[in-house]
């Protein structure tokens, strides 16, 4: 590929997904290779966490991040926060690769946007590694309590996923109770693992996998949990599937496999194909809590430290996923139009409507 395709090439993916703003970081002395993207700030600074990831190319970095960052803007849009969507991912091994000085070197490409981007940790990174961030600027949440910040997002995002289960189970079999209900959860990170408690707490059957086994071998025999092997998580007949790890495990091959009434877990881009294996779900009837509508709970975390929220008040902006959830899945039903759609069009239309408030200003 030549250069000029090159550029041809991220212009039309910048178009596609209706992107603002793409930042290429660079510095061979820290090692940093990193890119911000920011999708719309049409309700306020774009907002998105901060993924460090192996990726195998840096054009699967750049597709990575383009569509965790349009997925924020419609998580904030729907989750009713003042803000837009953005997302950064660093390339490299965080096990290996990362630094001080990478970190804080990444702070400075933050600080030179001007407040257009905040962010926060995600799969890689750490509260430790937003303290260095802070150290260059202050678009930055997520940092350890001990320094005034909201610390950990992970319990806020699993019980905002609770509670979307909770909605979809609602919807499936008119009421909520999950007691007695069985769930895969694929993923037991920090979310994936909360997420696991708070189910055993609610006497849900739950099965764990993840790809770190000696993990899944801990996480069972803690909360009492049953471990299954990623390569037959598929096999298992269940009432939900709760992916809590990478996306794109819903696609053509796996919904051929699912045996389970509804899909609803905390990963991001859980859907290979938003359009295709959306409508494949709606048309098998399984019922798809989408992703970013129920995981919004650690964006809701980090919102609420920079406005200097209470836990309570955390709390029930959290408890609200329930209701959005809800809102989604009654216009999916009543348009006959996938989950993933009828989301889009609640979050399209915020977005709308706001932007006829600020074109008067």
């Amino acid at each position: 590929m030549s250069a000029q395709q090159t550029t041809d090439s991220i212009f039309s993916q910048l178009e596609a997904y209706g992107h603002q703003k793409v930042v290429f970081c660079s510095d061979p002395h820290t090692g940093l290779k990193a890119i911000i993207a920011i999708h719309d700030t049409t309700l306020g600074p774009a907002f998105g966490s901060t993924r460090m990831w192996t990726y195998r190319t840096e054009a699967e970095a750049l597709y990575d991040v383009l569509r965790l960052s349009k997925s924020m803007t419609y998580k904030c849009a729907i989750a009713g926060l003042n803000m837009g969507g953005g997302y950064s991912v660093i390339i490299g091994d965080s096990r290996r690769d990362k630094s001080e000085a990478m970190m804080r070197k990444f702070g400075r490409y933050i600080k030179n946007l001007n407040g257009e981007f905040i962010t926060s940790e995600d799969v890689g990174t750490s509260p430790r590694d937003m303290e260095y961030i802070r150290m260059e600027t202050e678009h930055v949440t997520g940092i350890p309590e001990s320094l005034g910040g909201s610390g950990d997002p992970a319990p806020v995002a699993a019980k905002g996923v609770l509670m979307g289960i909770k909605a979809a189970v609602r919807e499936m079999y008119g009421n909520d109770t999950i007691t007695g209900r069985s769930v895969i959860v694929q993923g037991i990170g920090h979310v994936g693992e909360t997420l696991v408690k708070l189910l055993r707490e609610e006497n849900a059957k739950v099965y764990v996998s993840d790809i770190n086994e000696d993990r899944v071998r801990q996480v069972s025999k803690k909360y009492g949990a049953e471990a299954v092997s990623n390569n037959s998580i598929f096999d298992i007949d269940a009432d939900i599937y709760s992916p809590c790890a990478l996306g794109a495990t819903i696609n053509t091959q796996t919904i051929s496999k699912l045996k389970v009434g509804i899909i609803a877990g905390s990963a991001n881009n859980q859907l290979q194909d938003e359009d295709e294996h959306g409508k494949m779900l709606l048309d098998k009837g399984i019922l798809f809590a989408p992703d970013y509508v129920i995981n919004a709970g650690g964006i809701i975390n980090c919102y609420s430290e920079l406005q200097g929220f209470s836990k309570r008040r955390t709390m029930q902006l959290t408890e609200n996923i329930y209701e959005a959830t809800r809102n989604v899945l009654k216009l999916s039903k009543a348009e006959n139009i996938s989950t993933i759609e009828a989301a889009n069009k609640i979050a399209e239309k915020r977005i709308a409507d706001i932007r006829k408030v600020k074109s008067t200003y």
